[in-house]
């Protein structure tokens, strides 16, 4: 049961999604501070009210191209805090790379067909404010076939899956679930990729986070 209302800010300009989101996410015990239609305005609303985590449509006013990424991006450098949670009707690698090049702590990307999913997306919004990852499994798969080669590559099958399945968030039980094998199988492939890209265990740094950067990294090339 996820407990803590989450303070989100909402940046969508079609006005009967956004009115549709406003009303799935307030139904889930989200408290959406503020929405907005354009880039400028989603950055003056998080400015303002420093929510939790900021819902972005990659899409927006006035080219329809890039200025909700653009808008993202720069929320990230300046509070790095706040979780953002973009969503897009197609795969956008290159826009993903650009999202995810300062870290993958705080970040998801869905496509817009998750969003309908409403337990799936509420449970990814929590994990991005909790500065986890949430990323569509076509997002990663999109990454990890068009990236170079590296580290990823010394991992064996089951492990790539597992590396997948932690990119999109995943728990090691959720994992386990999915692959339908043991809790204690998926802890021997989780600590086989620690090791195979080099991540120490140590009490301050969250290796999953830091596995999937590195898998993300050499996947999309930034």
């Amino acid at each position: 049961m996820i407990d803590k209302q989450l303070r989100v800010v909402l940046a969508e300009d079609s006005v009967i999604l956004r009115d549709g989101m406003v009303e799935l996410l307030t139904a889930r015990g989200c408290l959406v501070v503020a929405t907005a239609g354009t880039g400028p305005e989603l950055v003056a609303a998080v400015t303002e009210h420093r929510p939790d985590v900021a819902v972005v449509d990659i899409r927006m006013p006035p080219t329809h191209t890039d200025e909700g990424i653009r808008a993202a991006v720069q929320l990230r450098g300046s509070f790095p805090e706040v979780g953002i949670l973009v969503f897009s009707q197609h795969v956008e690698r290159a826009w993903a790379a650009r999202l995810l090049a300062d870290g993958a702590a705080g970040i998801g990307y869905l496509l817009k067909e998750r969003v309908a999913r409403t337990s799936e997306f509420v449970e990814a919004l929590h994990r991005v404010a909790e500065g986890g990852t949430a990323l569509d499994p076509e997002i990663v798969n999109g990454l990890l076939h068009g990236g170079r080669r590296g580290p990823v590559d010394t991992l064996t099958a089951r492990e790539r899956e597992v590396l997948e399945l932690m990119a999109q968030g995943r728990s090691n039980r959720s994992i386990a679930a999915q692959l339908t094998v043991s809790e204690r199988a998926v802890e021997k492939h989780v600590a086989a990729v620690f090791t195979k890209f080099g991540l120490p265990a140590t009490e301050a740094d969250n290796r999953r986070v830091k596995a999937v950067l590195a898998y993300l990294s050499e996947s999309t090339g930034i």
